[in-house]
């Protein structure tokens, strides 16, 4: 999850992008949905499969929209995305959700057990360093060149890990700015020589099913707890379009599930990984739609 604190753009911009999701039946219905998502994997997943679920099931048009996260929740107050299936709290989206909090419907929870934090591969000994804290370690700091691999400059997980380095005294390490691409080419280019590599990062993510990796200890807490993510509505929504609310409002999935299917939408395809997902989990789907 990249958690994009752009300065907040004009919905027209910042929605520029518009998508139908691939393999999708055409509108049945008259009314519509929009429903907006950022390019995360998770986010983009969740949605392509709600999508899919809205079309087939409840012959009802849907139409994707992708931008940054904070014209999102612009989008929502204004009423130009009906819903977006990736509100992060208590912590991460915390601003974003003051803003909107009693100007929006929060549907229901998507998937607990959220987290952010630093991870290293598996191949490093817990014994030199299990937590943020050994990073202060002179040898632990010779062996990761005084780098922590972090994403883009706007994400709430940077400004977190900045306060996390602060925290932790960690005044002789660089908090390397990138995107997420950049950070698991990082990752994979260290694994592949077995070296040693800390890395900002947040599940749920298809990396935990692609690399061994874990998570270091957090005692002080500077990274925040496990969260849950939330589908929001824009005000109305229940009453515009009920069966789709209630439809979101029971959409949750366990976050192995969710992360397994993020692998196989980033080695095949999300019109497979969706795919794949309505077959091999028809009972968890059918519960999700019983009350639509």
């Amino acid at each position: 999850m990249l958690i994009n604190k752009r300065a907040l753009l004009g919905l027209s911009a910042g929605l520029a992008t518009t998508l139908t999701a691939p393999g999708l039946l055409r509108a049945q219905s008259a009314r519509g949905v929009k429903l907006g998502f950022a390019p995360w994997t998770d986010a983009e997943f969740i949605t392509r499969l709600a999508a899919r679920l809205i079309e087939e099931r409840l012959e009802t048009r849907v139409e994707l929209m992708q931008s940054d996260i904070a014209p999102l929740y612009q989008g929502l107050t204004r009423g130009d995305v009906d819903a977006m299936l990736m509100c992060w709290l208590p912590e991460t989206h915390a601003d974003y959700w003051k803003r909107v909090e009693g100007k929006v419907e929060r549907l229901g929870t998507l998937y607990s057990g959220a987290k952010l934090g630093w991870v290293v591969p598996r191949y490093v000994p817990e014994a030199e360093l299990a937590s943020i804290a050994d990073l202060a370690k002179p040898e632990v700091r010779s062996k990761l060149g005084g780098r922590v691999q972090g994403i883009e400059p706007g994400a709430g997980l940077t400004r977190l890990s900045k306060q996390a380095v602060e925290t932790y005294g960690l005044k002789d390490y660089t908090l390397q700015e990138a995107s997420e691409a950049a950070m698991l080419s990082v990752v994979d280019r260290a694994m592949r020589g077995e070296r040693w590599v800390v890395a900002t990062a947040w599940s749920p993510h298809w990396m935990f099913g692609k690399y061994e990796l874990r998570y270091l200890a957090d005692p002080k807490g500077a990274l925040g707890a496990a969260e849950e993510v939330v589908a929001l509505g824009r005000q109305g929504l229940r009453e515009a379009n009920p069966k789709v609310a209630a439809f979101l409002s029971r959409l949750n999935m366990p976050l192995d599930e969710l992360e397994g299917a993020m692998l196989v939408a980033q080695e095949k395809s999300f019109d497979e990984a969706v795919g794949r997902y309505i077959e091999n989990s028809a009972e968890r789907v059918d519960s999700w739609l019983e009350a639509a």
